[in-house]
């Protein structure tokens, strides 16, 4: 088992009590504890002032370091330059929050990143090396069941900003535009307003973080823009070949190629029953040139 110790800005030693933890209400005391595992549970803006903050000279030289941030290159550098080099690091990312955890993390990915262990290294009293306590932290979270996988930060960087940035802008987007429910909602309306109402819970500075801090994700950003400027130039410009082939049909015949395959044999339909109505027969025309010898 494992012993839980918090400390924050406010007040929360009757949510720490109630889960069985220490919760201290200054930075010293908590650090004078000795964690072997300190786990940074911050915001995304707020991180380089909290880890700068710290007294570190408080910490054993063996103590692990993790952060559980939505973006993983800029904490990765950020605790390699500001940590000094005894401590280990992991850099971690639980796919999953309070309403998507709440029922527990059976199935629930857990990504990680084994940033910096000393291996076998041991330092003063440690009763476990730096690899074994890397593990064993890692275990707490393969036990819960969570689907436990590894990848670079730069690499998770890259696929968060496909997925989860765009997945959050797209929510905000909706949440613009006021959408409500309605007595004929079909099952993907329910889903866009499941989207917006998951996105709507998490504040803004989370969204900006996830802009700001991964180089990512302006190119999903423009390649999104890009997306919805294409699907409406789709839309209008079908709408402009229908109406010139309306208002010239004399002139613009070759617009009529282009439309849908349903209107252009409509079209050849009706022109070849215009042209079996004016076929004329060909022996009263040559009656007349006998009768003329």
């Amino acid at each position: 088992g494992h012993q839980v110790l918090g400390f924050s800005r406010g007040d929360y030693h009757k949510e720490a009590e109630a889960m069985g933890a220490h919760y201290y209400t200054h930075i010293d005391d908590f650090c004078e504890e000795h964690p072997d595992v300190v786990i940074l549970c911050t915001s995304i803006l707020s991180t380089k002032s909290v880890i700068e903050s710290l007294p570190l000279q408080r910490l054993r030289r063996s103590t692990l370091f993790v952060d559980v941030l939505s973006v993983k290159a800029f904490p990765k550098n950020l605790m390699l330059n500001a940590l000094p080099d005894y401590f280990d690091i992991i850099c971690t990312h639980p796919m999953f929050g309070p309403e998507s955890g709440k029922a527990g993390w059976e199935g629930l990915t857990f990504m990680y990143d084994k940033v910096r262990t000393h291996g076998d290294q041991r330092y003063g009293r440690a009763t476990m090396s730096s690899e074994d306590r890397a593990e064993a932290f890692l275990k707490v979270w393969e036990n819960e069941g969570c689907n436990m996988v590894e990848m670079s930060c730069e690499e998770h960087d890259r696929l968060a900003a496909s997925s989860q940035f765009i997945t959050h802008t797209v929510g905000r987007v909706l949440g613009s535009m006021d959408l409500t429910s309605s007595p004929i909602d079909t099952k993907g309306f329910e889903s866009l307003l499941n989207l917006k109402q998951n996105t709507e819970k998490d504040s803004f500075d989370l969204y900006y973080g996830l802009f700001m801090y991964n180089q990512n994700a302006t190119d999903e950003l423009n390649r999104l823009e890009a997306a919805f400027a294409e699907v409406k130039q789709q839309l209008f410009g079908r709408l402009h070949q229908y109406m010139r082939a309306d208002l010239f049909p004399e002139v613009d015949d070759s617009l009529k190629s282009e439309l849908p395959s349903q209107q252009t044999t409509a079209h050849a339909t009706s022109t070849k029953v215009e042209s079996e109505k004016t076929v004329v027969d060909p022996k009263p025309v040559e009656a007349t040139k006998e009768s003329k010898h």
